[in-house]
């Protein structure tokens, strides 16, 4: 993948968020829609922002019971998305029917531990251990799972990349250096990520609201 950077479009007007996307394209490799704009536009929208030409991140995050989420990903199909995320916890069975269920040329990777949680939410949920404790029985599950990767953090990338050496490993909650955290508990700057063994670097606010959208993509992008 020549650029790793796919912008996180959590835009919920349709015309603001293609227009975004039309400004940045040529310093972005993809990008992200999650629930906020799937919810707001559905195969439309997606559609409508696949226009652009780059390739589409479908971050929905599915968990449900085996059936179910095959039969989702049977559903969007027709979008062709690059990448669709689904939740580790779901189970091992749950995983290999999604994977089954996912197009020929859509890479399904696994959620572990979200990226706004640290040790304390996870003791608060009954989970034990350290986050990384949590994102490595996970990822283990999702390899056996015969998933192409997972979602984690770039705390934890570094350690999934050295056991599982041909995953494919998507890291959100990224911030330049200097950059404002917002609700991300455990998050690096994208050249980190990147070294760590990161495929795909997702990035949304400290682009899509900064002053300048495009000098902020760049600037990100001439760090990697």
């Amino acid at each position: 993948m020549s650029n790793p950077i796919y912008l996180a479009l959590d835009i919920p007007q349709l015309d603001a968020a293609e227009a975004l996307a039309r400004k940045v394209k040529g310093h972005v490799g993809g990008l992200k829609l999650g629930l906020e704009f799937f919810c707001a536009h559905g195969h439309h929208g997606v559609h409508e922002i696949a226009k652009i030409g780059l390739p589409i991140f479908l971050d929905l995050k599915l968990h449900d019971i085996p059936n179910t989420v095959a039969a989702a990903m049977q559903a969007i199909h027709v979008l062709e998305p690059a990448i669709v995320t689904i939740h580790a916890s779901g189970g091992r069975a749950m995983m290999e029917d999604a994977k089954a269920a996912a197009g020929e040329h859509t890479k399904v990777v696994a959620v572990t531990l979200l990226t706004s949680l640290d040790e304390s939410d996870m003791a608060a949920t009954g989970i034990g251990g350290s986050a990384n404790d949590q994102v490595m029985r996970l990822a283990d599950l999702a390899n056996s799972a015969g998933l192409d990767g997972i979602v984690c953090s770039g705390h934890e990338v570094g350690a999934v990349h050295r056991q599982w050496k041909d995953g494919f490993f998507v890291v959100p909650g990224l911030r330049p250096a200097g950059g404002a955290m917002g609700d991300q508990k455990r998050a690096v700057t994208p050249r980190e990520a990147r070294d760590a063994g990161a495929s795909v670097l997702v990035i949304g606010r400290p682009i899509s609201r900064a002053e300048d959208p495009v000098a902020a993509a760049r600037a990100i992008e001439a760090t990697l």
